[in-house]
Order: structure tokens, then C-alpha cells, then sequence
């Protein structure tokens, strides 16, 4: 599936009110911006033209919240969707039953950042130790339960 073809694709998914959110910035490379409750129909279409690998999910902290980056390929294209939540409402829709890959790398977003996947089977810790207090997320600066917070 070429760029443009998965760029149309995104637009018809999203609608028109998304359609500004996606960019491709290089050959082999496209970002959307989604809202996290369009992740799950995007992520099923997207598995169903082919992108079926999900190589990462990256969270961080932002200004205003949390980003998770969605990494996910096919053949020599990476798309990466930005799913931006609050800090006070820090919950994103699991896609694992999507993507079982996804295992992991929701456990470890709710270890270290405290995002609560709705739908996610098994959120028990996978990296910090069990005497970690609650509620401290080591990759939080300022939103709630960080320790500077």
C-alpha cells in the first residue's frame, strides 16, 4: 500500500475534522494525530491494510498531559499514531485484543507514567519493584503522581 493510499485511508477513517492531523514529513514515514477514543476503529483498520507489527508504544510526558506514540509497520512504511490524554483522566482504550503485542507495552506505560488501559486484562507490574509506592510513576514530572507534584 503506498503513502498516498494509507493517507487516504486515515482521512476517511478520521473524517474530515482529522484530516489536517496526519503528516508525512518523509518518504517511509507518516504521523496522525488521533483522539483516543477513534484508537481502537483506527487501529483495526490499519491492522486490516497491513500494519499488524506494533514495534513500540512510547508514552511521555507533555505540557498539558500524557502522549503514547503507537509505532506500527508495514513492509517499509512506519506510522505513529499520537494518542494525547490528560493528566486527570489518564485512560486510553487497550488494543490488545487487536494487537496482542500490545501486552507489554501497555503494562509498561501504566508502570511508569500510571495510564490506565480500559480493557487491559492483566495492568500489574512489569518494571518497577513491588515495594514502589502507589500512585508514583517515575516518568511523571509535574501531573499527578509524580513525585514533584
Amino acid at each position: 500500500m503506498s503513502e498516498a493510499n494509507i493517507t487516504d485511508l486515515l482521512r476517511r477513517v478520521l473524517a474530515d475534522p482529522y484530516s489536517s492531523m496526519v503528516s508525512t514529513p518523509r518518504n517511509g514515514r507518516i504521523f496522525v494525530n488521533v483522539d483516543r477514543e477513534n484508537l481502537r476503529i483506527l487501529v483495526q483498520s490499519l491492522k486490516g491494510e497491513g500494519f499488524s507489527h506494533l514495534s513500540a508504544i512510547t508514552g511521555l510526558e507533555v505540557e498539558d498531559g500524557i502522549e503514547l506514540l503507537y509505532h506500527l509497520s508495514s513492509s517499509r512504511t512506519i506510522l505513529t499514531l499520537r494518542v494525547k490524554i490528560p493528566f486527570n483522566d489518564a485512560v486510553a482504550p487497550t488494543i490488545t485484543d487487536i494487537i496482542p503485542g500490545a501486552i507489554l507495552y501497555e503494562r509498561e506505560a501504566h508502570d511508569l507514567l500510571g495510564v490506565k488501559f480500559k480493557g487491559h486484562e492483566n495492568l500489574e507490574r512489569l518494571i518497577l519493584p513491588d515495594s514502589w509506592p502507589e500512585n508514583e510513576y517515575p516518568l511523571r514530572k509535574k501531573g499527578a503522581g509524580s513525585k514533584t507534584s
